[in-house]
């Protein structure tokens, strides 16, 4: 038997697939969007198998999946800037 918090995210998870404002093409691409960026394998699945299911064509996937590699590729660039100007790093110090 699921616990209490478990069916409570259940429900809350199912209403956002209810949406007042996002159509469902739309809601399928920011599910994957999501899916991919959090790196949750079952979720990248699930809404890969409901794209297909609703005609989301492989360019909309290839688009999603640029948008989320550029997006965690900037992330990681913050990252590196991040450390380098935290712990004082200079990478021109560094043998090229």
């Amino acid at each position: 038997m699921l616990g209490k918090h478990q069916e409570t995210y259940g429900a809350f998870y199912r209403s956002t697939h209810d949406n007042e404002h996002l159509d469902t093409k739309t809601e399928l691409l920011v599910g994957l969007a999501a899916a991919m960026a959090m790196n949750c394998l079952p979720c990248t699945n699930y809404y890969l198998k409901q794209a297909k299911k609703a005609g989301i064509t492989q360019g909309e996937i290839s688009d999603v999946t640029a948008k989320v590699m550029a997006v965690s590729a900037g992330q990681k660039k913050l990252q590196m800037q991040e450390v380098l100007e935290r712990y004082e790093i200079d990478l021109s110090t560094f043998s090229k």
